[in-house]
């Protein structure tokens, strides 16, 4: 029987996979490339819609993957970052949402389950990549107007569910909602998932919540610190909370480990290759990258690491590599103040 993705995360850390969007890059793709034979006369030009290769280049998506599985992943995310109504806006292909989340998973699940069953004691996970949308619930859009919203609570949860309900039934094993910078969009997403599986009287998949600390001063783009992001979502119990994608490892150093202090739950890494060039490109080196993760892990900072922005199928290898022998951060035991 496959062990569980609690087994798997007591026994040693686990690695989350790197960038995809770094990955589609290097296959150079051009507009016909996006647009395949389904969308060939689209209407708008699709190019840069990552997502949508989920249906015109199934085969890129499914070899990514397989890339950073064989780079030693455990948990492989699904390239459904932007697979939501309200971001698909952007190239009218709201109604396209749903389908791109089911392909995502079945594409990944199918990677995964062909992995598992080459080597049983080191099953693979799918977590459904949630990304935090193109509009925010808490800042206005609009400086002149710090009262207006461009999109209502309601129409949030509403996109999310339909998201969650697609990597639900094309099988996702986590839902991952991930670069959070604001913490009343992830909490849309939280009560989605709650919602639907209550809907569907299933069990809840387990969640994993990672946000984004965007600068120097510690906070969420919408201005929570740390702490405070970790409080208003632990209500939810997640499997693993975390800090991914904006900055690199040196820069997270301090906020890893005060998470790893407060954390009742695993805890998450995934940063960038370092901060971006002058070109918007990452130069750091997969050997340097794995060394600051290896740190963390030595402190005992961490449960789950892996790469976000500009890491490759090489800093995953380079970091599971380097956190092979080192023992998973010790979980913190709560004592119930309500008892």
């Amino acid at each position: 029987m496959k062990k569980s993705l609690s087994q798997c995360a007591a026994e040693r850390i686990l690695i989350i996979d790197g960038a995809m969007g770094t990955m589609i890059q290097r296959y150079k793709l051009e507009e016909a490339d996006y647009r395949g034979e389904r969308f060939k006369d689209y209407h708008l030009d699709v190019k840069g819609n990552n997502d949508l290769l989920c249906l015109t280049q199934p085969q890129i998506i499914e070899a990514i993957h397989k890339e950073y599985l064989d780079a030693g992943a455990d948990i492989i995310e699904t390239n459904t970052f932007s697979s939501t109504t309200i971001a698909m806006a952007d190239y009218d292909m709201q109604s396209l949402a749903f389908e791109m989340n089911v392909a995502a998973a079945r594409i990944a699940k199918k990677a995964a389950q062909e992995y598992t069953a080459k080597n049983p004691d080191k099953p693979r996970f799918v977590a459904g990549a949630i990304g935090p949308l193109n509009k925010t619930l808490s800042l206005s859009p609009d400086v002149n107007n710090p009262g207006f919203r461009s999109v209502s609570f309601d129409e949030v949860v509403d996109a999310y569910y339909e998201q969650v309900k697609g990597l639900h039934e094309g099988g996702a094993d986590i839902l991952l909602i991930e670069t959070i910078f604001d913490t009343l969009n992830s909490k849309a997403a939280i009560f989605a998932i709650k919602k639907y599986f209550s809907d569907i009287a299933q069990p809840e998949l387990p969640v994993m919540i990672s946000g984004t600390i965007t600068d120097a001063s510690g906070r969420t783009l919408s201005g929570q610190t740390l702490e405070a992001f970790y409080i208003s979502v632990m209500h939810v119990k997640p499997f693993s909370v975390g800090l991914n994608c904006a900055l690199g490892g040196e820069q997270m150093r301090p906020y890893i480990s005060e998470l790893s202090q407060i954390a009742a739950c695993n805890v998450s890494c995934y940063p960038n290759a370092g901060l971006p060039n002058a070109f918007g490109e990452y130069d750091e080196t997969p050997d340097h990258t794995a060394h600051i993760i290896e740190d963390f892990a030595k402190e005992g900072y961490v449960n789950i690491v892996g790469g976000c922005c500009g890491t490759t199928p090489d800093h995953i290898r380079h970091i599971a590599e380097h956190v092979k022998t080192v023992s998973p951060r010790r979980l913190p035991e709560m004592v119930d103040t309500l008892a």
